[in-house]
């Protein structure tokens, strides 16, 4: 109890107050630039000198850019149209198409106020260095797969990931460790049932009570905050029967390396207030330190987060996806295992 007691509290403020940031870094942003003059890649080069903007040239046309954002490779993408350096010296007016995915609507509209910052100071600078006054650059903005900027679209599908896992996780944990609490395990261990079995006798029953929970979720959040769910349900499901194996395990895992309930609902929620906090469900994980980012790796709620909005939100098929599937198969592999030759039983 006693390493629980301080270092859990230690980890936790080191790793999430620096974690948990409201402030947006990293932005990946695709800049298309049809002008290509001296006028729009002076303003391309602000961006490109911006702390908060990653910013890639690679796109070569319209259709690059909306990949790009459809597959999660770019957050906005900024179009400087033809004629774009004319129009500022003709003083006719000019306008930059900025378009932004808004499936987290706090983050779209943070990216918008840095966008029109960055080209506000550059129109203030050619006035200021030409002495006249030149009309304000107008940037016309589109919120993709969230267009009503919902903010539950953005956060219910996180949420029915954490139900689904508090189910798997905390449920798997508690499972093995009462046997031993109350004394039934070795009367276990010394009957014929083999160890595949017992483990598949307790983790199938809460494999199937969570994606039941899953499936309610779904309904509810249609039936009450209008989730849109864009993507194959069949697909989220698939993905949700790996993800459960590999939660199931850790579970397994911590109940066999503790001898008390209390000892592995400690350690239950040690992981757990890691991973939700580092899962990018409240703060964007690409805007964490780098660190924090490489703790990410093992996080399985931060891919299931990042493939519960791409299924419901998007509309991603398996293509895109299939990332994600082979990182949680992964995780199922090396768990699953680990947890049965963790559990030793007398035959």
């Amino acid at each position: 109890m006693l390493p629980m007691i301080f270092m859990m509290p230690i980890i936790q403020l080191l790793i999430l107050g620096n974690a948990a940031t409201f402030e947006m870094k990293n932005i990946r942003m695709e800049i298309l630039d049809q002008d290509l003059s001296p006028a729009s890649r002076e303003l391309s080069s602000r961006f490109m000198n911006s702390p908060f903007f990653e910013v890639s040239n690679t796109a070569e046309n319209l259709n690059d850019c909306e990949q790009a954002l459809d597959k999660g490779a770019a957050d906005c993408y900024l179009v400087l149209p033809e004629g774009f350096e004319r129009d500022l010296v003709n003083m006719q007016g000019t306008e930059i198409q900025l378009v932004l995915n808004a499936i987290n609507a706090s983050s779209a509209s943070l990216i918008n106020a840095y966008c029109n910052a960055i080209a506000a100071d550059y129109v203030k600078s050619i006035s200021g260095g030409t002495g006249q006054k030149i009309s304000q650059i107008e940037s016309t903005y589109s919120y993709w797969f969230n267009p009503e900027m919902n903010y539950p679209s953005f956060m219910v599908p996180g949420i029915l990931v954490l139900l689904v896992t508090l189910i798997g996780l905390f449920l798997s944990s508690m499972n093995i460790v009462r046997e031993k609490e109350i004394g039934t395990i070795e009367q276990i261990n010394i009957t014929p049932v083999k160890k595949y079995q017992f483990i598949a006798g307790k983790l199938i029953p809460f494999w199937i009570i969570a994606q039941v929970e899953l499936a309610i979720g779904l309904l509810i959040a249609w039936l009450l905050y209008r989730i849109p769910i864009e993507g194959s349900l069949l697909l989220l499901f698939g993905f949700t029967a790996i993800y459960l194996v590999a939660v199931l395990s850790l579970g397994l895992l911590v109940s066999t390396i503790n001898k008390t309930q209390q000892q592995a609902m400690f350690v239950s929620w040690f992981f757990m207030m890691l991973f939700i906090i580092l899962s990018g469900l409240f703060t964007p994980v690409d805007s964490m330190p780098a660190w924090a980012q490489s703790i990410n790796l093992v996080n399985p709620i931060k891919y299931f987060i990042e493939f519960i909005r791409m299924v419901l939100l998007k509309g991603s098929g398996f293509e895109a996806t299939k990332h994600l599937f082979i990182i949680m198969s992964s995780f199922a592999a090396v768990l699953l295992p680990l947890a049965m030759w963790m559990y030793k039983k007398t035959e």
